[in-house]
């Protein structure tokens, strides 16, 4: 197919069945929130800046939040309390050094304007931090979107080793209380298939998103 372009006008996105083949969805438009939130609710994410694309993949990459398991030596590190862990406390940090060159990532797609944008995201209440601290100093950290009960993983980060692990075990931890149904993490990394990342077809992905999106649960208490 012709990848279609977004009318900056119109929140709207096309029929993910029929994105392209590796997934690209349509181009253009905006990061507000209105269309962010559009498109998690769609099964769709942006993923580059210059120019916007947004995208669908088939298969999608998640977490099965029952099936999780956290490695031995990553739990023997975590209940000998090696990291403190906080909910929203630091969210502009955490996407920064989500955002930082690291080896193997000397480039990101993490820009200023999608900072910007999860900010905003932020500040609405849809998008969440998780900080991981070691003797006072920020370590590591991951941060999402929440929508119901269902939560997008967008990007982790760490200075310390383990420090994005123990990030991401906090987050299955918390998901798994407040009772969300869906971790997607949309495409899987070496990093998240060795924490047992799985592939389903976009078919089924997007079954259980509208079931999780109709739970009234959240990531944090409201105020």
């Amino acid at each position: 197919m012709a990848t279609a372009l977004l009318n900056p006008f119109r929140i709207s996105f096309p029929d993910v069945s029929k994105a392209d083949p590796d997934g690209l969805v349509a181009i253009g438009g905006d990061l507000s929130v209105p269309r962010l939130l559009a498109g998690y609710r769609s099964g769709i994410f942006p993923w580059t800046d210059r120019p916007l694309t947004w995208w669908s993949p088939d298969p999608r990459a998640i977490f099965e939040l029952e099936t999780f398991r956290v490695p031995r030596r990553l739990a023997q590190k975590l209940r000998q309390g090696k990291f403190a862990f906080t909910i929203n406390q630091a969210f502009e940090e955490v996407i920064r050094g989500c955002a930082e060159p690291s080896p193997g990532r000397e480039q990101t797609w993490i820009s200023p304007r999608f900072i910007r944008a999860y900010t905003e995201l932020h500040r609405h209440g849809y998008a969440h931090s998780v900080e991981v601290w070691q003797d006072g100093r920020l370590v590591g950290g991951l941060y999402g979107v929440a929508i119901g009960g269902f939560f997008a993983g967008e990007s982790m980060f760490h200075r310390v080793t383990d420090a994005s692990k123990a990030a991401l075990c906090f987050v299955v931890d918390q998901l798994k209380r407040r009772g969300f149904q869906l971790f997607d993490t949309q495409v899987a990394t070496p990093v998240t298939r060795q924490m047992r990342a799985v592939d389903i077809p976009r078919k089924e992905y997007l079954a259980r998103l509208a079931q999780a999106l109709t739970l009234p649960v959240s990531f944090v208490d409201q105020p």
